[in-house]
């Protein structure tokens, strides 16, 4: 089976087999009321609002990773700035240093991948924690790095974190496929995906992308 399909799958078995069980059991009770009903149904829009994320998640992992993409000029600094504009970052310290780091891909695909990126930032941090975000270019190479503060992450769990549906606690607000959509948006574009545990915890992720001249 391709693989994006069988994570699809994987995701969506448990949340389709709860939403059954619930009309299953609602329609065999003769006593279910208006209340009970709108509960089933929040429920039953709780898991739909999870199931189209799954997808949505999956559609872009599958597009990350076709070998044809366009090739437009772009600055990650820019992509970086909105995606950081775009995201609600609540108490949160952000340290951003833009400078120009232009390269060659798909503006859309590179769009998610600052966005997961910030997204991962901002959900696996510490109250009052810190963001760092910056982009430039060295040694041909255009970088977007990204760093939060949080729980300290064993270095041998590093590789693990961009497999599908792996991910780095136990909050139920992610799927678990933000950095494997991150690694295969990196790999269509010929970019490297570094990420190193910090120090005092937290994660640093840096994408080196082939430099436009």
């Amino acid at each position: 089976m391709e693989p994006v399909l069988a994570y699809a799958a994987h995701e969506l078995r448990t949340p389709l087999a709860t939403q059954r069980a619930l009309l299953e059991l609602a329609l065999a009770d003769p006593e279910t009321d208006v209340s009970a009903w709108r509960e089933i149904g929040e429920d039953v829009l709780h898991a739909c609002n999870r199931q189209e994320r799954v997808l949505e998640a999956c559609l872009a992992l599958a597009h990350g990773r076709e070998t044809r993409h366009r090739c437009e000029p772009v600055d990650l600094a820019a992509i970086a700035g909105d995606a950081l504009r775009a995201h609600d970052r609540g108490s949160l310290t952000i340290v951003v240093a833009l400078e120009p780091a232009r390269t060659c891909g798909d503006p859309d695909l590179l769009e998610r991948l600052a966005a997961n990126l910030v997204s991962n930032a901002i959900r696996h941090n510490l109250p009052e924690g810190r963001i760092e975000v910056a982009t430039g270019t060295e040694s041909g190479r255009a970088h977007l790095a990204v760093a939060n503060t949080g729980r300290r992450i064993p270095p041998a769990k590093l590789p693990r974190l961009f497999q599908p549906f792996e991910r780095l606690g136990s909050r139920a607000d992610g799927v678990g496929l933000g950095l494997a959509i991150v690694q295969a948006i990196a790999d269509g574009h010929e970019a490297v995906v570094t990420a190193r545990a910090r120090t005092g915890g937290g994660l640093g992720i840096d994408v080196a992308f082939p430099a436009l001249d």
